[in-house]
């Protein structure tokens, strides 16, 4: 879902904020112009591939384009356009509403980068967006989202399977092993298992409850946005807003929940989960850390990374892992659902790009309250944090700034650079307009 636009020009600049702890420092983003000048706001959308090359997708809002998939080359410091994904599909052609972009992180395997795609233009329905029911003059209404592949070798797109009843497909992971590919859709939630080798899709109803349909009732759940495999076994691992964790495996022939074991913890801050306003209780991202058989995660609101220990059916808070200033406020960062930028590199090193608050006059700059959807309540600057999971050891890096000392906003992706720069896709200004596109930002040496 596309988050509601939040006015920069209300809050103080970060040469005004003052809020930067000595000992860190501030990281200088550079920003990269793909070609896109309607790009939209992306969420998970881009990562490395073994090539040492970055994949990610812009979006777009519009109705007539679709979302663009680019690749970045850290060796020539360039941008390359590779496909528009509507027109790969073949759906331009036929007057669809658009692909519009991709909501999850891309999976390599035998030299081919497995992803999703969503619906980026929305309609406005009893006040949230929701998928058109009316098609704009000359389209047809979005046909559903769609499991593909983008190969390597040749350049080429490869549709794999259609999600049912005009859905995007919002969450997705992948057995590589058992070449099983699982997605959740929006805004049903409907549960996906495409088996690649004998192509075939099953849909296994909805993940939980109504979704995000029904807002107002209690019916209504946010959807997870982050599931993993665990390899041992080839379960699959979702988690909803209620706080319940489900698993599932081919082999059975639906999701299970998981006895014994919940995300209803104290320290997550308590929830209604049939409010819109917040993730509820779901963890916001997470993966399986194959040193210690366990996943880690993070909750998006509280900001507590957890492990998830699937065999012991376990869970253990390890540590808040918001800025040093988030921390010491105690207060719940601005994105109401939490950030996505939280990845774990090969050495068990999270990243994570979170907010940081802004201070006036000595004092925190607030937003709104409460609001509806996925959204910034307030500006906050941007921050890196990581913690080493062998070492047990958290740092708050610094800030991040551009060069003309704006900073990045609305950043919900990341991926890690063979030598550890850091990429996400960004909201800046570019010919008078504001887009979200690559940033890099290098890590003090």
């Amino acid at each position: 879902m596309a988050a509601c636009l939040f006015a920069a020009c209300d809050s103080p600049s970060p040469k005004q904020a003052g809020r930067t702890p000595a000992a860190q420092t501030n990281l200088i983003a550079k920003r990269y112009f793909s070609g896109f000048a309607d790009a939209h706001d992306a969420y998970n959308a881009i990562s490395t591939a073994s090539d040492g090359k970055i994949y990610y997708v812009l979006s777009s809002a519009r109705y007539d384009v679709g979302g663009q998939l680019y690749r970045y080359d850290p060796v020539t410091d360039k941008t390359e356009f590779l496909a528009d994904l509507s027109e790969a599909l073949g759906e331009k052609q036929q007057g669809f509403i658009p692909q519009g972009k991709s909501h999850v992180e891309f999976t390599e395997c035998d030299g081919k980068l497995y992803f999703a795609t969503h619906a980026g233009y929305y309609q406005m329905i009893d006040g949230a967006e929701q998928m058109p029911v009316t098609a704009p003059e000359g389209y047809k209404l979005y046909p559903g989202g769609h499991f593909l592949y983008y190969d390597m070798k040749t350049g080429d797109l490869h549709d794999l399977a259609l999600a049912p009843d005009g859905e995007g497909i919002i969450t997705m992971a992948m057995d590589t092993e058992h070449k099983h590919i699982y997605g959740i859709t929006w805004p049903r939630g409907l549960f996906l298992d495409y088996d690649l080798n004998a192509d075939k899709l099953r849909n296994l109803g909805p993940a939980t409850r109504a979704g995000e349909t029904q807002l107002g009732t209690p019916e209504f759940r946010v959807i997870c946005r982050s599931m993993f495999v665990d390899p041992r076994d080839g379960n699959v691992y979702y988690s909803t807003a209620d706080g319940d964790i489900f698993s599932y495996n081919p082999k059975n022939e639906a999701p299970q929940k998981v006895e014994g074991v919940n995300l209803r913890l104290d320290y997550f801050g308590k929830y209604d989960p049939s409010d819109a306003g917040s993730m509820g209780y779901n963890w916001r991202k997470i993966y399986w850390y194959a040193p210690e058989n366990k996943a880690y995660g993070v909750h998006g609101n509280s900001g507590y990374l957890f492990s998830f220990d699937p065999a012991k059916k376990k869970v253990e808070i390890v540590d808040r892992i918001t800025s040093e200033a988030s921390r010491k406020s105690g207060m719940f960062d601005q994105f109401s659902y939490g950030y996505l930028g939280f990845r774990i590199a090969e050495d068990g090193t999270i990243y994570y790009l979170t907010g940081s608050p802004i201070y006036k006059d000595g004092k925190r700059v607030t937003g709104v309250d409460k609001i509806n959807m996925g959204a910034a309540k307030g500006l906050e600057n941007l921050e890196l944090v990581t913690y080493s999971i062998p070492k047990r050891e958290y740092a708050d890096i610094g800030p991040i700034f551009y060069d003309d000392g704006t900073f990045p906003t609305y950043v919900n992706s990341i991926a890690i650079g063979k030598n550890h720069d850091i990429y996400t896709l960004a909201r800046f200004m570019h010919d008078g307009k504001e887009i979200e596109d690559l940033i890099k930002i290098k890590l003090p040496e």
